[in-house]
């Protein structure tokens, strides 16, 4: 009997620890990194590093927002993307949002097809910009997810291209 309670708690243990696992799967630095870096490549532009400063500016708006989850720039001295959604909402689905916004863009006029949004995608390749902190947070109003990622120094600068 003694083996079967010391199996059970380790196989508890385990389901435990992979849980966590599962719900940090896709929000870490290097999750951040990755997906921004992967939509950077595509247009040759240099990769970016996590910069600690930025982090602790986004995880700080993050908690600001952790009440509503409403999606408001900060108006702070970074550039920004925010994203907000519900159940298994991580980092990388954000970052992939953004970078789908690339279908809405023109490099050859440097604009955004009529209608469609493709700031948050210009800002993820912005080539000046090449030092990224992001924060997820969960919210209290509805259990969404909210995400910042801050970008040093800031891109989408009128009249500038991208890359």
């Amino acid at each position: 009997m003694g083996s079967f309670k010391l199996s059970f708690t380790l196989q508890v243990c385990f389901l435990i620890l992979a849980t966590v696992h599962t719900n940090h799967a896709q929000n870490s630095q290097q999750d951040y990194l990755d997906a921004h870096n992967a939509a950077r490549a595509q247009v040759s532009v240099g990769n970016m590093v996590w910069n600690a400063t930025v982090a602790t500016y986004a995880q700080n708006y993050a908690n600001q927002r952790i009440g509503d989850c409403n999606l408001i720039h900060s108006q702070g001295p970074y550039g920004e993307n925010l994203a907000e959604g519900s159940g298994d909402f991580t980092g990388t689905t954000a970052v992939n949002l953004w970078v789908d916004e690339k279908t809405n863009y023109d490099h050859s006029t440097n604009t955004c097809a009529s209608g469609q949004v493709c700031g948050h995608y210009t800002q993820v390749v912005w080539h000046n910009s090449d030092q990224l902190g992001c924060a997820r947070v969960q919210c209290t109003n509805n259990g969404g997810w909210f995400i910042i990622c801050s970008y040093y120094p800031p891109g989408n600068i009128l009249g500038q291209s991208p890359f």
